[in-house]
């Protein structure tokens, strides 16, 4: 079957051609390492571990590269190892501040069931490509130097008679409309309003390395530079697919684009841009100032992995998505039936419906649609049950066992178990004493804990029961 995504810069969906289906290539912006990463951060991570997952299902694992950059180098990272270890040179306390954040993020996506990308540069250790790339754009004519400063001009790529893509085709904006709508630094040294750095004089104390194009003082890279030189080292002049959120189209992938294929002399950097769209919090844009600002750190103490990531993939990445505990809620149950049905089930190949709905840019909304009717056809026969369980492990669920996933439920809810089941221990003796009083206290202290309790009967018609978490 045909994979189809849908491009920004074509502004359709395109069916995708890798240029060698023997090394399908993939780059996603990553994380800046300073702080915690925030449930909006969690969506790109997770929305294109999908689609890495699905490309290595139609090419094989071994012919799919997927690079995720770490960004270590930025103003957010200095002032945060400034204010957190005052005591220690900047160098230092920045190593600091990247490793443990670093860190974090790992744990923070391990947990949302995300594979670990192929390779993930750090951008200090790509300077000397950075450098390169800076002294082919000032070569060709699309860089200048101005006071220790290296700037990309956008009017000189507008102006070259070449294969070059206009400057503003990502973002689908004139260079009048970029300056009328973004915040551009203005300074004496630039030639134009949208001229932007390449490279930067370094102020004392923050890392700097050995400028480029003849300058003499040390400096720092620019940010754009960064996704340009690791997406080249890893992934070669051109690659198939270049991944990130919304808010990246401008002006970070659009100077990407720019510096890429000016250096190169090509219409193209990559050949599918794709990006999911804003996340908002029960209805709100999500910020500090509103209170509803939140990180996966703090979503993974209540929910298990999982729940966010199905949740995440109820809708389609292109569409807002608007993140709610009613909608967590939904995803836990959701969850809790999948794995009773099928977490024991081995072998079986996924579904073509859920592959089909994948290859459809991936259209997880009816890919869901697809796994609940896959999984009404999984309680009737262990053929159809192993199909389920193949298609769930796929897409990064039914990662544990029964007994696991129950756990870590119980764990996230900061219930304890040993306690649950002491007190529903008591409960049935009580009942079968037929102190009915008693047991109606025990049922309303493990109500109040959150705990619902289902009474039943087993295989001989003894008395039985269970429990769940209520959400």
């Amino acid at each position: 079957m045909q994979l189809r995504l849908y491009d920004t810069l074509a502004r359709e969906k395109r069916p995708f051609t890798p240029l060698d289906p023997e090394n399908v290539r993939m780059y996603v912006c990553g994380p800046t390492v300073y702080d915690f990463a925030h449930i909006g951060n969690a969506r790109p991570v997770i929305v294109f571990d999908v689609l890495f997952r699905l490309l290595r299902h139609l090419y094989g694992a071994d012919h799919v590269t997927y690079v995720r950059n770490i960004t270590d180098v930025d103003d957010k990272i200095n002032d945060r190892a400034a204010r957190d270890f005052p005591g220690l040179p900047l160098n230092q306390a920045i190593r600091k501040v990247t490793e443990v954040t670093e860190k974090q993020f790992h744990e923070d996506v391990d947990a949302l069931g995300c594979l670990r990308p192929t390779v993930e540069p750090r951008a200090t250790e790509y300077i000397v490509e950075m450098r390169t790339l800076i002294e082919k754009l000032v070569a060709g004519g699309f860089a200048y130097v101005a006071e220790d400063h290296v700037l990309f001009s956008p009017q000189a790529m507008n102006a070259a008679n070449s294969v070059l893509p206009r400057y503003g085709a990502l973002a689908n904006r004139s260079l009048d409309e970029m300056i009328a709508g973004a915040r551009v630094d203005v300074a004496p040294y630039k030639r134009d309003a949208t001229d932007f750095v390449l490279w930067k004089p370094a102020k004392p104390g923050e890392p700097s390395w050995p400028s480029p194009s003849g300058i003499k003082t040390e400096g720092r890279p620019g940010w754009h530079i960064e996704c340009s030189a690791m997406a080249w080292k890893h992934l070669g002049e051109q690659f198939d697919i270049h991944g990130g959120g919304i808010d990246l189209v401008f002006p970070h992938h659009e100077n990407e684009l720019a510096q890429s294929c000016c250096a190169f002399h090509s219409g193209r950097m990559a050949n599918i841009w794709m990006h999911n769209g804003f996340l908002q919090v029960e209805g709100d844009k999500m910020s500090k100032s509103l209170g509803n600002f939140v990180t996966i750190r703090e979503l993974l103490k209540d929910w298990p992995g999982e729940v966010l990531r199905l949740n995440m993939l109820k809708t389609h990445y292109r569409s807002p998505i608007d993140w709610t505990v009613k909608g967590m809620e939904e995803s836990a149950k959701t969850l809790d039936d999948w794995y009773a049905l099928a977490a024991d089930a081995n072998g079986g190949e996924p579904s073509q419906a859920v592959i089909e709905a994948l290859c459809d840019d991936l259209n997880t909304a009816q890919m869901i649609t697809s796994l609940h009717g896959l999984r009404n056809a999984a309680s009737e026969g262990e053929l159809n049950r192993t199909e389920f369980a193949a298609s769930l492990h796929l897409l990064g669920f039914l990662s544990e066992t029964v007994a696991e996933w129950k756990q870590r439920k119980q764990q996230a809810s900061g219930i304890d178990a040993k306690r649950v089941d002491s007190l529903i221990a008591d409960r049935t003796a009580a009942r079968a004493r037929k102190d009915f009083k008693e047991s109606d206290r025990i049922r309303d202290e493990l109500a109040a804990m959150g705990i619902v309790l289902k009474d039943g009967k087993d295989a001989d018609g003894n008395p039985t029961t269970t429990w769940e978490i209520a959400r």
